[in-house]
């Protein structure tokens, strides 16, 4: 397919449902010749949309052939089939990896519709057995996809949302305007411009309760993409220095990876790394328990030796 036929066909979609349009054009790329009530039963609409829907298609310069009668139907022009390859094999792969991810988060089966309707006409792009699955839900899916549900519709609706979110400052109402769902490193965020701060800020969906969307909309903004980086959602680096048990090997590879340490005498390993908050530093040596002795920061070394002198006296008691 050309750029021009590609530019043209996003004008024609404007105001169509890109995932039937795609699927059409899928159905059309794979198949001889299929009829319009063929076509209105796959997709759920009526004969009439199909026809707009064909007519659009031939608009951006996609080449159909329409025929009526017995044995009539609609085709893309067999010259035009030597570029039914708009996409491989792989790619429809990861397409399918993609939206099976999403819907492990959804609250709906969306994607697992929109799966379906990719599928049609396309057995041979995607057969055999899937080799990448990925399932983004965490182990708060049930209280996490209504919230990832609310705020997509937010987002498509335009409309403000509301919720109580708890910070390491305190706890505060916030409303905003929301732009971006993002998944990071294992979290979900929602980017949007804050009332209370007047500005755009990165909210944490597992830190917000009592979420609302308001019948409130808003005019969109020039939206800045938002800086994912470690150090702007973690902000502070902290050079650490420690030293563990051989046998913690495992975590320090699994969690920092094989560089992050040297074996040294007496079957320890002298751990170097930068962490990115100091309360979640002290969380994760915790863990450890006496299989690590931390070497730098001092200061939070310090900080530890007086958390276990207190947390001795509460359990002496």
């Amino acid at each position: 397919m050309c750029i021009q036929h590609i530019n043209s066909l996003y004008e024609a979609v404007v105001h169509m449902k890109i995932d039937r349009l795609i699927g059409i054009l899928s159905v059309l790329l794979q198949q001889k010749k299929i009829t319009a009530p063929e076509l209105a039963d796959k997709f759920e609409v009526s004969k009439r949309t199909i026809n707009t829907d064909i007519e659009n298609l031939c608009k951006a310069g996609i080449p159909i052939q329409t025929a009526q009668g017995y044995g009539g139907g609609i085709q893309i022009m067999d010259g035009y089939r030597m570029d039914r390859t708009l996409l491989t094999s792989k790619d429809m792969q990861m397409i399918m990896a993609g939206l099976r991810s999403l819907d492990s988060v959804s609250g709906s089966n969306y994607y697992g519709q929109l799966m379906e309707k990719l599928k049609h006409g396309s057995s041979h792009f995607i057969g055999g057995k899937d080799s990448i699955l990925i399932d983004l839900s965490s182990w708060y899916k049930n209280a996490m996809a209504p919230k990832i549900s609310l705020i997509q519709e937010a987002i498509e609706s335009r409309k403000l949302i509301t919720f109580d979110y708890y910070s390491q400052s305190g706890n505060s109402i916030r409303k905003i305007e929301p732009y971006y769902l993002i998944f990071k490193w294992s979290s979900w965020y929602v980017w949007g411009w804050c009332h209370n701060r007047e500005a755009f800020r990165l909210f944490k969906l597992n830190r917000l309760d009592g979420l609302k969307k308001s019948k409130d909309g808003f005019v969109l903004r020039e939206v800045p993409i938002p800086n994912l980086s470690i150090e702007k959602i973690f902000p502070g680096k902290i050079h650490v220095k420690a030293i563990f048990a051989l046998e913690m090997k495992w975590r320090l590879v699994e969690e920092f990876g094989s560089h992050c340490f040297e074996e040294i005498e007496d079957e320890k390993l002298l751990f170097c790394a930068d962490y990115t908050d100091k309360d979640n530093l002290i969380s994760w040596l915790l863990t450890f328990g006496d299989k690590v002795v931390l070497l730098e920061p001092i200061e939070v070394k310090e900080e530890i030796k007086e958390m276990l002198i207190g947390m001795q006296k509460n359990h002496d008691r």
